[in-house]
């Protein structure tokens, strides 16, 4: 029913819970969220990357002027068309954004401190 997500390897999209796509350079970068399972500390998630499409486009047909743009691509379109019937896009209020913002800063710290200790773990075994 969603072959550009079986694509990926999803074979159960009704685990998504939600999905960002940001830009980085000239790649857009897809991330899924997945529901947070019994017995986990945190839901788990996937990252792909998509080169974006360089075109050529006329700027001003009297010098023929070209400017280099960047958009995305066109697989990264389908992927997304999918993932919103499965997700509902988040409308969120100034106060719910500021609680989410909040939320995933704390997140973010426990991820770093909990790197930051397994790296220290591993530091220590070479002593």
């Amino acid at each position: 029913m969603f072959p550009h997500l079986s694509n990926l390897g999803i074979n159960d999209p009704s685990q998504i819970e939600r999905y960002t796509v940001r830009q980085e350079a000239l790649k857009d970068v897809l991330k899924i969220y997945f529901r947070k399972q019994k017995g986990e500390l945190f839901a788990k998630s996937v990252k792909f990357k998509y080169p974006r499409q360089v075109k050529n486009v006329l700027v001003d047909s009297g010098s023929h002027q070209y400017k280099e743009v960047t958009e995305i691509s066109r697989n990264l379109t389908l992927v997304i068309d999918e993932l919103n019937h499965i997700t509902t896009p988040e409308q969120l209020s100034e106060q719910d954004l500021k609680e989410k913002i909040l939320s995933d800063l704390r997140h973010l710290e426990k991820v770093v401190t909990s790197k930051i200790q397994e790296i220290e773990h591993d530091l220590m075994k070479l002593k």
